[in-house]
């Protein structure tokens, strides 16, 4: 398995919609930041999809390395 890039270091600030069905960008190789664009083909590794409860704000990790996916859980701050 090919380890996952750091695409910033830091959070993603992202508004969600209530019931929708996202698929969040785990390799870190997405040109949609940080969203799956497909760009994992090949590296083994793949995207988190995750549910909206409600519309809200989350925090999505950037550096893919958190331990709470896809949520950010401070771990850029380690890096």
């Amino acid at each position: 398995m090919t380890e996952p890039l750091i695409a910033q270091k830091g959070p993603f600030s992202v508004e969600v919609e209530a019931g929708k069905e996202y698929y969040w960008c785990a390799c870190g190789r997405s040109a949609n930041q940080p969203f799956c664009d497909g760009s994992h083909k090949d590296t083994g590794i793949e995207p988190v999809a995750f549910k909206a409860a409600e519309a809200k704000e989350v925090y999505l990790c950037g550096c893919k390395r958190t331990g709470d996916r896809p949520y950010c859980d401070g771990t850029h701050g380690k890096l």
